[in-house]
């Protein structure tokens, strides 16, 4: 469904170093790192797609969260939720709620919530059983 995911930093360096154990947690791959642009881009170990990226924004504006707005990431055990989440926070993240069950979602839902430096809130969850 999606081409690619694109969220704005105002320091990249601190973003790309928050992203980068996370996502590499998650089985994604680095697929360039362009300091002087600022930008990344990450993609499945096993696709070009979807690619996860990561920059300043184009207008040259500062970046800024919406408000509603949820980038969620699919990890492949709830264990691997607990992990995220723990690095997250470690990396200087703020939580928006712990790892756990969510059965208002459904009966498998497990998520954990925060947000990442620049405050864009994050979500990695697990759909599948104990």
């Amino acid at each position: 469904m999606f081409s690619h995911v694109y969220v704005g930093t105002n320091d990249f360096e601190t973003a790309f170093a928050f992203y980068g154990p996370l996502l590499e947690l998650l089985g994604q791959k680095l697929r360039f790192h362009e300091p002087s642009t600022p930008w990344a881009g990450w993609q499945p170990a096993d696709a070009s797609r979807p690619l996860f990226l990561l920059g300043a924004p184009y207008d040259g504006g500062s970046a800024s969260p919406g408000n509603g707005q949820m980038t969620a990431f699919l990890a492949p055990s709830r264990a691997i939720v607990d992990r995220c989440h723990a690095l997250a926070i470690a990396s200087g993240g703020t939580s928006e709620g712990p790892p756990g069950l969510r059965p208002q979602y459904h009966s498998n839902y497990y998520g954990a919530y925060f947000r990442d430096p620049d405050g864009n809130k994050l979500c990695v969850c697990c759909h599948h059983e104990a």
